[in-house]
């Protein structure tokens, strides 16, 4: 499920947590959030960048521990050993 980022529209009726902005993670058929869910105030969904790929070096981690070897080209037909 995504996770979609929130405002409020107009601070000077909101709390502190729809102020600042609050992430929710909603099914993608669920009707869009209007309000706060703590104060009620008018809030709307800001566009955000998404999160996409991994950590490159979570995925290290694993594949060492999982006994796999890393190699490195370093020229033509040349490789070097890095785990």
């Amino acid at each position: 499920m995504p996770t979609y980022e929130y405002e409020a529209l107009d601070t000077s009726k909101s709390c502190p947590f729809c102020r600042q902005g609050f992430e929710l993670v909603r099914a993608l058929r669920a009707p869009p959030v209007t309000e706060c869910p703590q104060c009620g105030a008018t809030v709307h969904k800001i566009i955000s960048a998404p999160a996409i790929g991994r950590s490159g070096s979570s995925l290290d981690d694993r594949a060492k521990n999982a006994g796999f070897s890393k190699l490195k080209r370093l020229g033509k037909g040349e490789y070097e050993k890095q785990y």
